[in-house]
């Protein structure tokens, strides 16, 4: 008997809505497995809905960011949030959208000291600023994004990416969400 994915049940996915159910089996056939996460949102299929269309508004846009660094935002305020489940499995995202089986890694453990490009820096300095003390976000945190190359548009993505997956973060970890152990393999070699 394996441990329970989180603290609240689980819906046997033929009890499902019709759309949450094949939104999941697509998962499902696209990965292998179905990522704990699906089946933890599926309990409430009205919030599953409403966090699945935003996720997608946002980490789906082909504008602007690279799908690696939006995945690279959400691997560093993650890690601050001390959010294990997404810290492994956007970690596994991350080391395939950037095509690198150590970037989750040296992000999750100090993205400071990764060296990664300034570009990167002050776009992961600003979300985890909007993560953990967005009280105190100002306008020159604002125009230090600007300054490095990135736009405006990129600049509201990532402060909207920090703040949702920082909601995230609190559900998973309210709910002890556990990470599929799939995600380990995932981007490596």
């Amino acid at each position: 008997m394996s441990d329970p994915i989180s603290a609240f049940p689980v819906p046997d996915l033929a009890t499902l809505p019709e759309d949450v159910r094949a939104r999941i089996l697509a998962v499902q056939e696209k990965s292998g497995f179905i990522p704990n996460v699906f089946l933890a949102l599926a309990w409430r299929p009205d919030e599953f809905r409403a966090f699945m269309a935003y996720h997608d508004a946002l980490m789906t846009r082909r504008e602007g960011l690279t799908g690696a660094e939006r995945e690279m935002i959400v691997v560093a305020i993650s890690i601050g949030n001390q959010c294990q489940y997404c810290v492994v499995a956007h970690g596994a995202i991350l080391r395939v959208r950037a095509k690198d089986p150590a970037i989750s890694e040296l992000v999750a453990a100090n993205w400071r000291k990764a060296g990664l490009p300034a570009r990167q820096r002050a776009m992961l300095d600003y979300a985890t600023k909007v993560a953990t003390a967005s009280h105190l976000v100002s306008a020159a945190d604002r125009q230090a994004v600007l300054d490095a190359g990135l736009t405006q548009d990129e600049l509201w993505d990532i402060g909207a990416i920090a703040a949702f997956f920082s909601m995230s973060n609190r559900l998973a970890n309210s709910i002890e969400l556990r990470p599929n152990p799939e995600f380990q393999a995932i981007g490596r070699g």
